[in-house]
């Protein structure tokens, strides 16, 4: 392969299209006058091949290589080289089927740079390819042999001449490519790594957690199916059990009706034998009228009691109506129950027999009283007088009639008591056998009842162990209302504040597990607290852009940082151990304030407080300056050949012993360390509430568990008092505790009655 043609547009000196053909395959010189342009035509062929030396073509850069660096209005410069390719044996990988290659560079004003192959665009390695596949190396430093070059040339190490020998056959080519494709390699390789570092640490913790998540999922779908197939059975079962139970209620509600039917029937007879306990009273009244008063009264009064037995007995009726239901299911029960109250009744009957016999002995001394009356009767016969209670003597058939009188009384009441206290010892014995039958069921809802209201006790107790307030979590809820309010607040004023300065918020991922934060002491000026406000502008100005440095323990802490921290921003880091900070030495020192007196000189260090361990940072800060009250001040010990040290004046203005000046008008923007305090204060406070918010979080939490178990607690106690209040008011509404009143009442009455009779047989 040889060139045929080459065509210059814009090239160097040739600002018209020129075209130069007719080039021999073997050899060939180009002659010419000095400044005809030879060598530009030479220099054309090295650009177009693609060399990357400039200097060989003779220029600085690719712009002068277009014809008077484009101000005659020509604006590129173009090379057009056609090869021959007629021997296919030398043919170029890929160009075996083309007879003639055209290769084309332009450059265009501003840099630009194409390469056209056979007019379609290519990039440059391509081109480099195409000629280094015939051993052509345009960057071989001997391609090109200029005057002079020739004994360097014969003067050649054999390693030299082994790199032309490769250039010569071909093999260069491959140890280039050999070597940009390891560089590939390394470059695939360190991408590997980190593609496996991200799939360890990030995509497979997050697969595993997502196949757990699913698994849990597909368990919660499994348990959801499961519970809502149980949910049918259960509500199939509870229809089963209610018609079940429909069914047997019918059959005990017809039960009832032949009951309540046998009850009317009852209540008819009932009602028959009151008519005719009626026609008797009629007739007894008849009776009475004719009788004697004192007989009336009492028969009267006997009726009297009768009517009031008799209520009661219809009282008693309706609530054996009312509770015929509930009474009927209850009789069997009731009846297990009887020997208990037989015994009692033994012992009651006991107690009469007792009575009975001490009412005997006082009949027995009534009598013996009577036999010595009528002794005494027959004395005061004889003496034929006696003396009356008013001191008058009266006669003895007068006393006589009158102890006549009151025996017949007494006579009288103790008959009357007699038949009440048989009347009220008959209605004992019904009631008790009544009460024996009921007994059995009473007693099972008065366990019923201690059970519940032993129930009810001990959920109290267990309320009041859990210690809880209804209005303790009020409060919180309050509190952390409150809280939220505030943070919301100071996050608005800290966002304010990331807006004014936005270097000053520092923030930064932790590089790895197990991270220490106290590795990392922050920036500069939060580490730092200005002494006086008035001197925060000299200081700030002092500092400079080191304020928003990140200060580290370690340099291994800062790479970490910078390199997994996942920064917003570029920060310079200062490792406190491997920082050399440099101050003012004292002889510079006392020599300023010499110069302009102590009271107008200032360290910086000596303006601010830190902590002890960041000392060499801050000397590395602000170790190097001065700060002076006045501009002359400043002037004279920053230009003093003695001290030439940097100061600055309390307005900012810098003065530097290189000659640099900075200053003029303050500036309108805010001074950071001016506002720094409130910004500190401020995230202070919000760190504050933040804790504050997380403790009230956890009380919360810790109240919400109690509340449940409270709640439960509540509504179990709830229902256990309104289950005791029915169970007493059955209790109290229950036949069982009527009659058991009235047995009380029965008995009383009929103690009341013995008494009355002892005292009438007294007096018989």
């Amino acid at each position: 392969m040889y060139i045929k043609s080459i065509v210059l547009d814009g090239f160097k000196s040739y600002a018209q299209r020129t075209e130069i053909q007719e080039f021999d395959p073997f050899f060939n010189a180009i002659t010419g006058l000095n400044g005809s342009g030879k060598s530009n035509i030479l220099d054309s062929i090295c650009f177009l091949l693609g060399i990357t030396s400039m200097s060989q073509v003779r220029a600085s850069n690719l712009q002068d290589l277009v014809y008077k660096n484009g101000q005659a209005g020509v604006t590129k410069a173009t090379v057009s080289i056609t090869f021959d390719n007629s021997d296919k044996k030398a043919s170029p990988l890929g160009f075996e089927s083309s007879d003639e290659i055209s290769v084309t560079r332009q450059v265009v004003i501003g840099g630009r740079n194409k390469y056209l192959i056979n007019g379609v665009n290519v990039t440059s390695t391509r081109v480099q390819d195409l000629f280094c596949s015939i051993g052509l190396n345009i960057n071989n430093p001997h391609f090109l042999i200029m005057q002079g070059q020739i004994t360097k040339v014969l003067n050649m190490k054999p390693p030299e001449i082994l790199a032309m020998i490769e250039e010569a056959a071909g093999t260069r080519l491959y140890e280039s490519k050999k070597l940009t494709v390891q560089k590939t390699i390394a470059k695939k390789e360190a991408k590997l790594k980190e593609i496996n570092r991200v799939l360890d640490e990030t995509i497979t913790p997050t697969l595993r957690k997502l196949r757990e998540e699913r698994s849990a999922y597909l368990e919660y779908q499994r348990l959801t199916g499961t519970v809502e197939n149980l949910s049918r059975l259960s509500i199939a079962y509870e229809f089963t059990v209610a018609e079940e139970a429909q069914v047997s209620s019918a059959e005990v509600l017809k039960k009832m009706q032949t009951a309540v039917k046998e009850l009317q029937e009852s209540v008819a007879e009932n009602e028959k034998k009151q008519t005719e306990i009626e026609e008797e009273i009629t007739k007894m009244k008849k009776e009475r009228d004719n009788e004697v008063s004192g007989v009336l009264h009492s028969l009267e009064e006997a009726f009297a009691e009768i009517q009031r037995v008799n209520t009661k007995a219809e009282s008693a009726l309706n609530l054996k109506k009312q509770n015929l239901k509930s009474e009927e299911a209850k009789r069997k029960e009731l009846v297990k129950n009887m020997e208990e109250d037989f015994k009692a009744l033994l012992l009651k009957k006991e107690k009469v027999k007792k009575i009975q016999n001490e009412l005997n002995a006082l009949q027995e001394a009534s009598e013996k009283d009577a036999s010595a009356l009528a002794a005494a009767q027959l004395n005061a016969v004889s003496s034929g007088s006696s003396t009356s209670g008013d001191g008058e003597e009266g006669t003895l058939s007068k006393q006589m009639m009158t102890c006549k009188i009151e025996i017949s009384q007494a006579a009288t009441e103790a008959e009357q008591v007699q038949m009440k206290l048989r009347y009220a010892q008959q209605e004992l014995e019904t009631k008790e056998s009544e009460v024996k039958n009921m007994d059995g069921e009473y007693k099972k809802d008065k366990e019923t009842f201690e059970a519940v209201r032993k129930t009810k006790e001990e959920i109290e107790n267990q309320m009041k162990n859990l210690n809880y307030d209804e209005k303790k979590e009020a409060a919180f809820l309050a509190k952390k209302k409150a809280l939220t309010n505030d943070i919301r607040r100071l996050k608005e004023l800290c966002e304010g504040f990331t807006a004014k300065f936005p270097y000053l918020w520092f923030e930064y991922k932790h590089p790895e597990k197990n991270w220490n934060p106290n590795n990392v002491k922050g920036l500069v000026a939060f580490s730092i607290t200005v002494k006086d406000p008035s001197k925060a502008k000299s200081l700030e100005a002092v500092a400079g852009g080191k304020l928003y440095n990140i200060i580290v323990d370690t340099e291994v802490t800062g790479q970490k940082v910078l390199k997994n921290g996942e920064l917003k921003h570029r920060y310079t880091i200062i490792p406190l151990n491997k920082i050399l900070a440099r101050c003012v030495s004292k002889e510079k020192i006392k020599l300023a304030q010499t110069l302009v007196g102590s009271d107008n000189l200032h360290l910086p260090l000596s303006l601010i407080q830190y902590e002890s361990e960041l000392k060499k940072a801050m000397e590395y800060v602000f170790g190097t300056t001065l700060v002076c009250d006045s501009m002359e001040s400043s002037k004279k010990i920053t230009f003093d050949k003695r001290i030439m040290t940097r100061s600055v004046t309390l307005d900012g203005d810098i003065f530097d012993p290189q000659g640099t000046l900075h200053g003029g008008a303050s500036s309108q923007a805010a001074s950071v360390l001016a506002e720094l305090p409130e910004i500190k204060a401020i995230k202070t406070e919000l760190e504050t509430k933040k804790s504050e918010l997380r403790s009230v979080e956890d009380e919360l939490e810790r109240l919400k568990n109690v509340a449940v178990k409270y709640q439960q607690l509540k509504q179990q106690w709830e229902m256990n008092c309104e289950q005791a209040e029915l169970l007493e008011m059955k209790l109290q509404q229950s036949a069982y505790h009527k009659h058991e009143e009235e047995l009380l009442a029965l008995k009383k009455t009929i103690g009341d009655e013995y008494v009355i009779h002892i005292k009438s047989a007294i007096l018989l």
